[in-house]
């Protein structure tokens, strides 16, 4: 079966499905179709839902026997990132297959999960006997953007048609030392713009105004020497247990007053332990001014904000007023875009599930982890489903490949990492919605 979420795998890549987060991109219409064929001679109950033009999704379903038995999502989805064409080795949109290797944007996020979910599901349709709990393949839109036109477009549209009970979706499979780590959670997001205000002048005269340049620079800098306070949540012993085999250095990492002084250790590793013990500010777009001779009496900066469980609205404006202190005086905070941190429960049958397959799989133990970025799988665990990354990759793909692969120039997946995927996750189905398979 490795081979047909292989050749699937390079079908999609083909399709260049790009998201780059104007409505008119992506264009999943084509993979859905590339999907559809795929299904073609298997009994699936397939239904397209278009959010906007070209903007599809494909949900396709195995019906089960038992209404009491869990309904099993496998969420990918199949929009990807823009590409530099030019600063890749070979063709981004080839689907190359060099060496053990699949190459082309998207074959680690997420499109090599999306084809070996659609492979499962696939398989389970044509077998001898049906499974007992339903299982769906929801192949959506728009997750690189937001999932405006995907997975939120659906749950507020066609909430029947998706409805499930658990959810596995990406970030999953990549080694932590001796284990393999599986994402139960993520932060959240509180984008935040501040308008910092001056006063406007003409720029050959300059005495008398107040450059809202300037003053931006001035909250800037603040924002660069003040840092929010660590914060060591409940996953954090295990991925320090997982991944710091010196005690010493543990012990320090355990101490949130010597963390940050722990970290250039690390390594690698160093900028995922930062992330996930505190919020993070990152300023990402400065605005100042339109006219070359006008001296600005308005600037504006984005903030990405990224937060921790149990993190509100007003406990990220509270912590903006008081890391600015004198410089919070005239800078409005706005709002953007945003989202809470979610997280699933470890004491979960799906979760036990995905451990004692992967860990059958691989012969390496799982360890929970949080995520530093988001996914559509935060959109169901907002609704009380359990979502968890997943994935089996190969020995090699330690945490940082798998970050440093990720929208990155010649990003490829090997062979092995789709096969041992594909293994645990025939386990994982096995165990929650039957055994399906022959076994």
């Amino acid at each position: 079966m490795s081979e047909d979420a292989v050749g699937l795998l390079r079908a999609l890549i083909r399709e260049a499905c790009v998201n780059t987060g104007d409505p008119a991109s992506g264009g999943e219409i084509r993979a859905v179709r590339v999907l559809q064929r795929f299904f073609a001679d298997a009994p699936v109950e397939m239904q397209v839902f278009e959010a906007a033009p070209g903007r599809a999704s494909l949900i396709a379903r195995v019906p089960g026997t038992d209404p009491a038995a869990p309904t099993l999502g496998l969420l990918g989805h199949l929009d990807v990132v823009p590409v530099d064409a030019d600063k890749w080795t070979r063709d981004p949109f080839g689907g190359d297959l060099v060496g053990g290797e699949v190459w082309g944007r998207g074959a680690v996020d997420m499109l090599y999960l999306t084809a070996a979910f659609a492979c499962v599901v696939r398989e389970v349709a044509l077998a001898p006997h049906p499974p007992r709990g339903d299982l769906l393949l929801l192949a959506v839109a728009d997750e690189e953007a937001g999932g405006e036109y995907g997975l939120k477009w659906l749950l507020r549209e066609h909430p029947e048609a998706i409805r499930v009970t658990e959810a596995l979706s990406e970030t999953g499979g990549m080694r932590m030392g001796d284990h393999v780590a599986i994402d139960v959670a993520e932060k959240g997001s509180a984008g935040r713009r501040l308008v910092v205000r001056g006063r406007p002048g003409h720029a050959s005269i300059p005495f008398g105004a107040e450059s809202a340049a300037v003053n931006a620079g001035s909250v800037l800098q603040r924002l660069a020497l003040v840092e929010p306070a660590v914060e060591l949540g409940p996953l954090w012993d295990a991925f320090v247990a997982a991944r710091v085999a010196d005690p010493l250095l543990a012990e320090r990492m355990h101490d949130p007053v010597r963390l940050d002084t722990a970290l250039g250790e690390l390594g690698g590793i160093a900028g995922y332990a930062h992330a996930i013990s505190r919020i993070t500010i990152s300023p990402t777009k400065l605005r100042a001014g339109q006219a070359h001779n006008v001296i600005p009496g308005e600037a504006t900066i984005d903030l990405d904000i990224r937060t921790l469980p149990g993190t509100t609205d007003e406990s990220v404006d509270e912590l903006l007023l008081d890391m600015l202190g004198d410089d919070a005086e005239g800078v409005e905070i706005q709002h953007l875009r945003g989202w809470p941190a979610s997280e699933s429960p470890i004491d979960n049958p799906l979760f036990t599930a995905v451990s004692r397959a992967v860990e059958e799989t691989s012969g390496a133990p799982v360890v929970p982890i949080m995520a530093a970025g988001g996914s559509d799988a935060r959109l169901f665990r907002g609704i009380g489903v359990p979502a968890y990354g997943f994935g089996l990759l190969s020995a090699d793909w330690s945490y940082e490949r798998y970050r440093e692969m990720i929208h990155s120039h010649d990003e490829r997946i090997d062979v092995e990492s789709v096969r041992l995927t594909l293994e645990a996750l025939r386990r994982v189905v096995a165990a929650r919605v039957g055994s399906v398979f022959g076994d």
